[in-house]
Formats: C-alpha cells, sequence, structure tokens
C-alpha cells in the first residue's frame, strides 16, 4: 500500500513538472567580437612548480591536449578555463620554431587580453624523454 502511494506521488510530481519543462529555450550565446584595438600577439606562460619554460614570451600558436580535446590557441582566442590531460604541449614561436613539450595534468587558462597561462603538474621537452625508460 505504501509503494502505491509513492508511485501516485511520483506520478502526480511528474505530471506538474511536464508544463515547465515544455516551457524551456535553448539560447545559444557567442563570444563577442574583438575590439578594433586588439592585441595580435599573444603572451604565453608556460610552466610547472619548479621549472618555467615561457615567460610572458610572445609566440604565435600553442596546441594543447584538454580533456574535451585537443585545441590551438591563437592571439585573440576567446577566453576559457580547460584541464589539461596526459598528452604534448606544441608551441610555434613566432620565427616558427616549433619547441613541444609532455604534460601530465594541469590547467591552461585563456584571456581576453590574449595571454596565455598553461600551468602543468609535470611537463618535460619531448626531446628529454627516452622512450626506453617508459616500456
Amino acid at each position: 500500500m505504501a509503494l502505491a502511494r509513492s508511485l501516485t506521488k511520483v506520478s502526480t510530481t511528474l505530471r506538474g513538472l511536464r508544463g515547465a519543462v515544455g516551457t524551456c529555450q535553448h539560447v545559444r550565446y557567442y563570444a563577442e567580437e574583438a575590439p578594433a584595438h586588439a592585441p595580435t600577439k599573444m603572451s604565453f606562460t608556460f610552466g610547472m612548480p619548479g621549472e618555467m619554460y615561457y615567460n610572458q614570451s610572445s609566440v604565435k600558436q600553442v596546441d594543447v591536449p584538454s580533456t574535451t580535446g585537443t585545441f590551438g590557441i591563437l592571439a585573440q582566442h576567446v577566453p576559457l578555463l580547460a584541464a589539461l590531460k596526459p598528452g604534448v604541449i606544441t608551441v610555434t614561436e613566432d620565427d616558427g620554431t616549433i619547441n613541444k613539450y609532455f604534460a601530465s595534468s594541469g590547467t591552461v587558462t585563456v584571456n581576453a587580453d590574449s595571454s596565455v597561462q598553461v600551468l602543468a603538474e609535470v611537463a618535460v621537452p619531448l626531446d628529454q624523454l627516452d622512450p626506453e625508460v617508459s616500456a
């Protein structure tokens, strides 16, 4: 009998919510247009506790592996905050030099002023890793 009363209460509650759920609207928001004086260079800071690889350096592009997928960052990128997943961070410097680092985890912050901070728990230049040690 108690089970029947509980089911009746749940059914009544769900019927009452039916109208409220039907009135939901999906709204899509877009980033604001970049101002005319927006920076054309990206200021990049990248490091881990005890080691800095870049400190407010001007770079062309940074590719990072995040928990929602790998993405590239250029100047005037939409501001965001993302969690890093283990993978390779690729930094393309202004002169075209490409440097790659393995990062275990951390965060990436992209700011409206085209500054980017990547804070890794552990990060090592890819050319310093020995594949035979990991086997």
